[in-house]
């Protein structure tokens, strides 16, 4: 049993060793403070639960390093971004060799064909657009799919995360609709275009569908940003042949589930979806993001293309596609996303699975431990969720601050979000080990 004295203790305790342990990332905070908001670059870099942000020096691999000459064991790598290793050497080359011949040019290079081909063949897809970040591409597909249905309503799951894209931040509580209370600054109400339900129920993905008025069904085939929220035996079929019937199209953003094999969540379990969203791991850190849709999709679009005018269509920016990115794209997709590196990852995370899961029930505890290919996860909760409602009851955030301060005093990094670990191509059997001992003496510590 964790008491809420342990875990205040516990907090006191690591907050005042990280104080003492990084001088010189108190003195950059500090700096920082004055003029960057909320002192740091970004918001989400002072959501570690650290008592001042943590800075960087340098990364590698699986490695990364503070100002203040730690060294950490990454499992978090950038939350996603970096999710086979930081800085591949493959396209860190490429970068650097097309840093000097133009960076944006707003036109296409001999990298585009090679990206696009390597996108079809792996993902099975034959058409493909690249933007900026994966909110952009998902923005994008919400356009497409509305404009090629001539509907205007959007279903998204309970719980669910697709990036800053105002549509689908509704969420429900006890039943009931309603705007994501954290979201800034809102001023309609989308709800009036969003319809939300919860993951695994076909009862209510039914109803939601029976209008008509259904545009698409944007999802993760498997939920991860609610905590870890599998789909049941047999639901993503169910989901497939009722998005066709009722002529919905489904969208699978795998921006995170590309970690279940080498061609994402789709390609290792199906069903194939209408259109396809991937994002920050495909550029291996260089901010990039891509769809793709069938050949119905494609010309569907072009239809409704012609049905409006040529301009400005609200998609994409002028950095979309750029020729950094395209590099980056061409040397990651070929030399660093291969199926060699899925074969190191996905063993070697279902061994950090099972070393958690071992770790947790040594002190009796009824926390169970999931994973997605490579994401691994483990819940401070009595059961493994079946949708969102059910993966937001489980949060315990003090709990969970605890142990990731303890972690990373320990010199090992989660995602700050939740309790999410990835094992990238260059995460060894030691790095397992360190984070399996390390959790080990956190509850040793919490338990006792």
């Amino acid at each position: 049993m964790i008491t809420d004295a342990a875990i205040r203790a516990m907090l006191a305790a690591e907050q005042d060793h990280f104080r003492a342990a990084n001088p010189r990332s108190r003195s950059l905070a500090h700096q920082a403070g004055r003029h960057w908001y909320r002192g740091v670059p970004f918001h989400w870099m002072i959501d570690w639960g650290t008592p001042f942000p943590l800075f960087a020096e340098r990364a590698a691999g699986a490695e990364l390093w503070d100002v203040d000459g730690h060294r950490y064991d990454d499992f978090c790598l950038g939350d996603t971004g970096a999710m086979f290793g930081h800085s591949p050497p493959p396209v860190a080359r490429a970068i650097a060799r097309q840093a000097g011949r133009g960076l944006t040019m707003m036109l296409g290079t001999e990298d585009a064909p090679a990206v696009a081909d390597a996108l079809a063949e792996r993902f099975g897809l034959p058409f493909w657009q690249v933007t900026s970040t994966a909110s952009e591409a998902n923005r994008a597909v919400i356009r497409w799919c509305r404009a090629i249905t001539g509907r205007k309503t959007l279903l998204v799951y309970n719980g669910c995360y697709h990036g800053a894209v105002d549509d689908v931040f509704v969420d429900l509580r006890d039943g009931v609709p309603e705007l994501r209370r954290s979201l800034v600054g809102q001023v309609y109400d989308v709800r009036q275009h969003t319809r939300v339900i919860e993951f695994n129920d076909l009862a209510a993905l039914e109803a939601a569908l029976a209008p008509g008025d259904v545009a698409a069904l944007l999802m993760e085939p498997a939920m991860t940003n609610v905590g870890m929220v599998l789909p049941d035996p047999g639901y993503l079929e169910a989901v497939r042949d009722l998005t066709r019937r009722h002529g919905t199209l489904l969208v699978f953003d795998e921006t995170h589930t590309i970690s279940s094999g080498h061609g994402g969540h789709t390609r290792a379990f199906g069903p194939e979806p209408d259109l396809f969203v991937l994002g920050k791991p495909v550029g291996g850190g260089v901010p990039c993001a891509v769809y793709g849709f069938t050949a119905e999709v494609a010309a569907r679009m072009e239809a409704a293309r012609a049905a409006g005018e040529t301009g400005h269509s609200g998609i994409g920016t002028t950095l979309s596609a750029n020729a950094l990115a395209l590099a980056a794209m061409r040397a990651c997709l070929t030399e660093v996303m291969t199926p060699e590196a899925y074969d190191h990852m996905l063993p070697l995370a279902a061994r950090l699975a099972e070393e958690l899961q071992e770790v947790i029930r040594a002190h009796d505890l009824p926390w169970p431990v999931l994973h997605v290919g490579a994401r691994v996860e483990f819940l401070c909760a009595d059961a493994p969720p079946r949708n969102g409602s059910e993966a937001r009851a489980a949060t315990h955030g003090a709990l969970e601050h605890a142990i990731h301060l303890y972690l990373t005093n320990r010199g090992v990094l989660i995602a700050p979000f939740h309790n999410m670990m990835l094992v990238c191509p260059a995460t060894t059997d030691a790095q397992v080990g360190r984070l399996a001992t390390a959790l080990d003496q956190c509850l040793k510590a919490l338990t006792r």
